[in-house]
């Protein structure tokens, strides 16, 4: 089936062939550590991987690559790029976050990124990897707000281990499942849908807000058009 069987994950390592492992871990260091990276489609990734692995697919240094090593080298990756992300923000400061709206940096992300702060507080740097874009912009945003390192660090480490480990290991165990690993291409397709449904919850949450914000400058501004009026 068109579409479909370039899900396969025969086909996904067949393209990567011997750099698969090299690209995924490039790919988790670029969407968490540097702010070009909001795009990329971190969890099914790792969802993908851990079912590449499962069905003995992914080899790395001419060998079966063993999915505990995955999992730590998907967690210290992310957790390499949060650190990095973190001191990007420490040292250019509130200027980063100030920087010209392009089709790379947008402001709507900004805002999602302060409003997800200020609604999660700490908390925000483990949920932050469960929910695309904010995992890219949170650990920068904590480093502009000058959050203790060591704070930063603890929940750090508890979300990369979340994230890196559970997604990947998630793909795993469901591609050992016999059932599932006949019909591998519609489980990946299934979970490529699911953790697209964050982003347009995130959307649909700042359309809303937006409107709302809206309505409220159109009565503002119906109210003072009256009192001059009078």
């Amino acid at each position: 089936m068109f579409g479909i069987s370039a899900l396969d994950p025969q086909t996904l390592i067949g393209a990567m062939g011997g750099y698969a492992v090299i690209v995924v871990l490039a790919m988790v260091f670029i969407e968490t550590g540097l702010l070009v990276g909001f795009f990329l489609p971190g969890d099914s990734l790792l969802f993908v991987v851990g079912l590449m692995i499962s069905t003995g697919a992914v080899h790395f240094g001419g060998y079966h690559m063993p999915i505990w090593l995955m999992c730590i080298l998907v967690s210290l990756v992310a957790f390499a790029g949060d650190q990095t992300g973190y001191f990007i923000g420490r040292k250019a400061g509130t200027s980063l976050f100030n920087r010209p709206e392009s089709k790379l940096f947008s402001h709507k992300n900004v805002e999602r990124t302060h409003a997800f702060f200020e609604r999660y507080g700490a908390r925000a740097v483990i949920l932050a990897h469960f929910v695309p874009v904010m995992r890219t912009f949170v650990p920068v945003a904590a480093g502009i707000g000058e959050m203790p390192y060591r704070k930063f660090v603890r929940y750090n480490v508890i979300g990369v281990l979340g994230w890196g480990t559970g997604i990947t290991l998630l793909g795993f165990f469901l591609g050992s499942i016999e059932f599932l690993r006949h019909n591998i291409e519609y489980f990946t397709i299934g979970f490529v849908v699911l953790s697209s449904i964050p982003i347009a919850l995130e959307a649909l949450k700042a359309r809303r807000e937006d409107k709302a914000l809206t309505d409220a400058q159109a009565l503002k501004d119906a109210g003072q058009t009256v009192v001059s009026n009078d």
